[in-house]
């Protein structure tokens, strides 16, 4: 059972440059921090698209397996490429089959501006077997700030093209995308009223919707699990008060 997560974004801060550097802040490309079960990841896997930004994460605390941390970012446009994705990730009790997990509570709370292009999502990755290659990245949209979902069709307006809408799904309505990012296939939830500021439900039941219309099978394996924001231009600072994450 995947469990316990409580959100908060906090949006725009724009601060100085360079951020002041703390001995449990990562700044690095693809640096880390790891702590019990978990590790904090900077991942800046498209800073090379822009010539101006950075990103610092930093891991606050890690208490009953709970964990506090924030990141501050800052990138210039650079296009419509995403910079970074700054997250908290799972290490350990991932790759069971998704037949073997029965539910996944979790909680956010959350606060958004218009200033920034950027989304906060939980990310979730499966694969056919434990530790192998995606198959399927399950972006689940808790709040989408001027950015938009990987799809196979756009409209008139370049505007993603759902494959399925209003979806009743953990007491919330949702629209469903279908695309690829060049490696694997990517399906995205995004909530049909906008932000989701407060959130609580059994995301198992977005796997459970996958495998009843033959998106995933339930034979996958749950291989990644992750939380956080995906940034792509603005300023501002996203802040975990607490984030617990278990499979059983």
């Amino acid at each position: 059972m995947i469990s316990g997560l409580t959100l908060l974004l906090l949006l725009p801060l724009v601060f100085a440059s360079p951020l002041e550097r703390r001995a449990n802040m990562v700044c690095g490309k693809f640096d880390s921090l790891s702590y019990g079960s978990y590790s904090l990841l900077n991942n800046l896997w498209g800073m090379d698209n822009t010539t101006t930004g950075e990103q610092c994460s930093t891991l606050k605390s890690v208490r009953d397996q709970s964990v506090k941390w924030f990141t501050q970012w800052t990138w210039a446009e650079g296009g419509h490429d995403i910079k970074s994705f700054s997250n908290i990730q799972l290490d350990e009790g991932i790759n069971q089959q998704l037949s073997a997990i029965s539910s996944m509570p979790w909680s956010l709370t959350s606060s958004g501006s218009d200033l920034v292009v950027a989304d906060v999502a939980y990310d979730l990755f499966t694969s056919y077997s434990p530790g192998g290659s995606n198959v399927c990245e399950v972006m689940i949209w808790l709040a989408n700030l001027n950015a938009g979902p990987i799809s196979y069709n756009y409209n008139q307006y370049g505007l993603a093209v759902p494959v399925a809408t209003n979806l009743d799904l953990a007491g919330h309505a949702w629209n469903l995308y279908l695309g690829t990012n060049g490696y694997n296939k990517v399906v995205s939830f995004l909530p049909v009223d906008g932000d989701i500021k407060d959130f609580s439900g059994d995301i198992y039941q977005f796997f459970t919707y996958l495998i009843d219309n033959q998106y995933i099978s339930s034979w996958e394996y749950l291989v990644t699990a992750q939380a956080g924001s995906e940034a792509t231009s603005g300023s501002a600072t996203f802040t975990t008060k607490a984030y617990s994450l278990t499979v059983n």
